[in-house]
């Protein structure tokens, strides 16, 4: 949520600008409410706007220009928390006297306090924000006779909350920075430094990077990197280089990157699979876990579509003889669970900064449990704080609706699933080898924008399916409801008839998730003939060896595989047909409204 970018270089503000706004541009997927920057120019130099990125480079083409100021600044683009979207809510924020310019990622907790403190002391606050008070704090400490980074350490010390922050000052080549369970990554470059809230926001600059850790502290400046810890002891940090480029993270020629990102999943599955697959003994060979002495029941935490993938992994668990269960993070404290050392809780996250999966691991690491990570990008939170980590391998996912990395984090919790439950199968590992081929048969093939085109306006969209498919179902619907902007539920298919069933009508098309030819294929069959016969369009999604075509107005074919395979080839033709709705609508694909890609406030 909101993305940060700060760079200090050996140029001018026209590179810094340069590169605050490129920043921005590869952060706009974590919020796009408002931009703004800050450069310093003797004096603060700020333009700020309400809207998408391209709003406030509208403002900057007509403010006078910013060569010759030193090339340091930061930059932010915001989803709103605190106040609406407006010129005057939006990052930076300065103090009264524009002395000190901050932005912020996360939530100030004990704002409102620091702000009626503060305003009993005579300040007086422009905007709704938490953010604020922290520039007004700074001052505050200035005016008592401490240096820049002493006043920004004693501001930051009174923060309640999750913070990413950094601020610059009038006059001075440095930024400084710190973190309280919200990322914050730096970057080391040939010409000059950067931070930021998340890779792509500098990965065409450099490929080397420190992350921060929660309590420290960066100073930056043109020639030198500093972290130090709460007390401003010097911290022990390494370097390390990430392994996609600038390329990875751009549209490659597609519309969108949600119709980028669901056309690289055969490749990212393959990235996935990679060296963890044995033919020869049908056993997954993920080095996970090792000299760990857990016991059951296994608990997965995730939110969104990574709840939809722990469900999925639920399942296979269950299937192969280990007692699961996957829990909504945000439920995790709420449900108490009786946790003991001998406890293992799976998180799934795909940015591994997800504010509920995080808290719920720390909650299981108090209680002794042993934690895992399931991410997909190195160096997150998730992934340095749990125990043990499995990496997804999907590559970057910039689209705000999440697509090959749920097909990515469906395919390694099969693997987890099968190493905990040392469950051997030559089937299994080659029905794993196959997605990739399938799934590309599928974009290849697909008749999901013809459907996306007759179903476009309907009132409603429900999908169906069962067991495998049940996760599948529910992940559809969210697709649908995330980038069309209609209404959409997920559902076990037996559970129509018990309630749902009432919502069914002509505008309300059905999408029914069947392959295979067993008892839950024909159990389906039976649900799809009760809402046929209250004349509701069926769409099917299947393998065809149930022949539930005859009962379909259409049908989206899947090829013929293992029911692990089929539930995550399935899902591709419900993104599609998700995609191509809200393409026939006019949404803002990439940038749902409301919704950041990065949820990292509870």
């Amino acid at each position: 949520m909101c993305g940060i970018i700060g760079y200090v270089g050996n140029g001018d503000g026209s590179d810094a600008l340069d590169v605050l706004l490129s920043g921005l541009s590869g952060l706009e997927y974590r919020g796009y409410d408002s931009a703004g920057i800050a450069l310093s120019n003797g004096e603060l130099d700020v333009h700020k706007r309400e809207g998408e990125l391209s709003a406030l480079e509208s403002a900057l083409e007509s403010a006078d220009p910013v060569s010759g100021a030193d090339a340091v600044g930061i930059g932010h683009t915001r989803w709103s928390t605190h106040g609406p979207p407006s010129d005057a809510n939006a990052h930076p924020h300065t103090d009264a006297d524009s002395h000190v310019a901050v932005v912020h990622n996360g939530i100030i907790e004990n704002y409102q306090s620091l702000r009626s403190s503060l305003a009993e002391d005579g300040v007086s606050f422009e905007s709704d924000t938490d953010t604020e008070v922290v520039p007004h704090l700074i001052a505050s400490y200035l005016e008592a006779g401490l240096e820049h980074e002493g006043a920004f350490r004693r501001a930051v010390r009174q923060l309640e909350g999750s913070y990413a922050i950094a601020a610059v000052f009038e006059g001075s080549d440095t930024i400084y920075a710190a973190r309280h369970e919200s990322p914050l990554v730096l970057g080391i470059g040939d010409d000059g430094h950067y931070l930021a809230s998340d890779v792509p926001a500098f990965i065409e600059h450099t490929d080397r990077v420190i992350y921060l850790e929660d309590g420290e502290f960066a100073t930056l400046t043109p020639e030198t990197v500093t972290v130090t810890d709460h007390d401003g002891t010097s911290v022990e940090t390494s370097i390390e280089t990430i392994e996609w480029d600038a390329e990875d993270a751009g549209k490659s020629g597609y519309d969108h990157y949600m119709l980028k990102e669901i056309h690289e999943q055969p490749s990212g599955i393959r990235e996935c699979l990679r060296g963890r697959l044995s033919e020869l003994t049908g056993r997954v060979t993920l080095d996970l876990l090792e000299g760990t002495d857990w016991d059951e029941p296994v608990t997965l935490v995730a939110c969104g579509t990574s709840y939809h993938a722990a469900l999925f992994g639920a399942a296979l668990l269950r299937r192969w003889g280990i007692n699961a269960q996957a829990i909504l993070a945000s439920q995790f404290h709420a449900d108490q669970l009786p946790l003991t050392s001998s406890s293992l809780v799976l998180g799934v996250t795909q940015s591994g900064e997800t504010a509920d999966t995080l808290r719920a691991l720390r909650e299981a690491q108090r209680a002794g449990a042993t934690t895992l990570a399931l991410t997909n990008v190195v160096g997150s939170s998730a992934a340095r704080e749990c125990d043990h980590v499995c990496y997804i391998r999907a590559g970057p996912e910039i689209s705000v609706a999440a697509t090959k990395s749920f097909a990515s984090q469906q395919v390694a919790l099969t693997m987890v699933a099968a190493l905990l439950s040392d469950h051997r199968s030559r089937e299994l590992i080659e029905s794993l080898r196959s997605i990739p081929d399938a799934i590309q048969q599928v974009l290849d093939t697909t008749q999901a924008r013809t459907v996306a085109e007759t179903y476009r306006d309907a009132e409603s969209y429900f999908f169906i399916g069962r067991d495998l498919h049940y996760p599948v179902a529910l992940e559809g619907a969210l697709k649908m409801k995330e980038i069309t902007y209609k209404h959409a539920e997920g559902f076990a298919a037996g559970e129509l008839k018990h309630g749902p069933l009432a919502l069914v009508g002509e505008q309300t098309p059905v999408f029914a998730l069947v392959t295979g030819e067993g008892r839950a294929a024909n159990k389906t069959i039976g649900n799809i003939k009760e809402v046929e016969a209250r004349g509701v369009p069926i769409v099917a999604i299947t393998d065809g060896r149930a022949d539930v075509e005859r009962y379909a107005d259409h049908v989206l074919s899947v090829p013929d595989l293992e029911p692990i395979a089929s539930s995550v080839v399935a899902n591709v033709q419900l993104q599609l047909v998700a995609y191509w709705v809200a393409n026939e609508l006019g949404r803002s694909i990439d940038k749902p409204r409301h919704l950041a890609k990065s949820v990292t406030v509870e």
